[in-house]
C-alpha cells in the first residue's frame, strides 16, 4: 500500500515543450529501476504545464526517490528547459486504488 507520495509542477520554457515531454517519457526507464517507487506518473496539464506524480510505502521510499537518478536529471536539466524552479511537494496518501 502506499502511504506518501511526490507531486511535482513543472512549467516549461517557451519552446521547449517537446524537450520536456522527451524528458519525462526518458523518465520512466529510471522509474521502472526503483524498486521503491511502485506508482510513477509523468503528467501534461497543459500546452506547457507538466507534473510528475510518484507515490512509495513510506517516508524511506520518498527520500530514496528524491536522491536518486531522476530528481538529479530534474536538477541538472530544469535551468535548460523550465522557467521557474521545479515545485516538489510532498503529500500523504489518503486513499488509493491500484489495479492491474
Amino acid at each position: 500500500m502506499v502511504r506518501v507520495a511526490l507531486f511535482v509542477r513543472l512549467q516549461a520554457k517557451p519552446g521547449k515543450e517537446t524537450e520536456v515531454v522527451r524528458f519525462l517519457e526518458n523518465g520512466l526507464a529510471l522509474a521502472n529501476q526503483e524498486a521503491s517507487t511502485p506508482i510513477w506518473f509523468a503528467l501534461r496539464f497543459g500546452p506547457a504545464t507538466f507534473g510528475i506524480f510518484d507515490a512509495f510505502a513510506d517516508d524511506a521510499g520518498r527520500k530514496a526517490h528524491l536522491a536518486g537518478q531522476i530528481a538529479a536529471a530534474l536538477m541538472a536539466k530544469a535551468p535548460e528547459l523550465l522557467a521557474e524552479p521545479p515545485q516538489i511537494e510532498q503529500v500523504d496518501v489518503l486513499a488509493a486504488k491500484i489495479s492491474q
